[in-house]
């Protein structure tokens, strides 16, 4: 149902309950990955909207653990506010004090796990953008979903819409739609930057080589 709410105009995504949480700070609270997941999509979702206490939807999910949720949010792009370091706001300072209150990994839940992970990204933000991506397959989703885009465009199911200067994505398009099926496919792949193998052997290398070279 979510994917059918989002898509309806008259719906307000950020609106507030009682306590000012959205529905986007409850995915997050109660560790509905996929929920979060799709709201993470839109960009009208205000994901670091703060409920009557101050605490942002991370907050929520990094004090009870929810580690799938987190890695989908770094993963999708979308700002991650870490809160004020070493006051109540603070999500890693939350994580650890869920951690303290146990003293075996089995009884926290695999929340020590959260607590690395915001301070991988804490550290090194795009890093661990990248790690999330490949670790979650969102780099191959993302080249299957353009490769349909370019088979659509090769089929005339969609057109590439014509300006004075044509854009990177445009110039992209116009390209792809003339190699054969096997290279569209590589050069989605390889255009998100994924290191997925989809054909192997020198010839699919030096075409890809000499495709790059006229791209680029």
């Amino acid at each position: 149902m979510i994917p059918l709410f989002l898509a309806h105009p008259d719906i307000d995504v950020n609106l507030k309950d009682e306590f000012g949480r959205t529905p986007f700070g409850y995915a997050c609270r109660f560790g509905n990955t996929f929920c979060a997941r799709e709201m993470l999509k839109d960009s009208r979702v205000k994901v670091n909207e703060k409920d009557s206490d101050g605490f942002t939807p991370l907050h929520w999910a990094a004090y009870y653990g929810h580690l799938d949720v987190i890695e989908w949010w770094i993963a999708s792009g979308r700002e991650v506010d870490l809160g004020e370091p070493g006051f109540r706001t603070d999500a890693i300072r939350a994580a650890k004090e869920v951690v303290d209150l146990w003293h075996s990994f089995a009884q926290n839940g695999g929340k020590t796990e959260v607590v690395a992970l915001l301070e991988r990204f804490k550290s090194d933000a795009a890093q661990t953008r990248d790690a999330m991506r490949v670790k979650l397959g969102l780099l191959d989703e993302l080249a299957a979903e353009v490769f349909a885009v370019v088979v659509f465009v090769s089929d005339d199911l969609l057109q590439v819409k014509d300006t004075t200067t044509p854009s990177p994505a445009a110039r992209f398009f116009n390209i792809a739609r003339r190699l054969p099926l096997e290279l569209q496919m590589m050069l989605c792949f390889r255009q998100v930057g994924s290191d997925k193998e989809i054909i192997p052997g020198k010839v699919s290398e030096v075409a890809f080589k000499e495709l790059a070279m006229r791209l680029w």
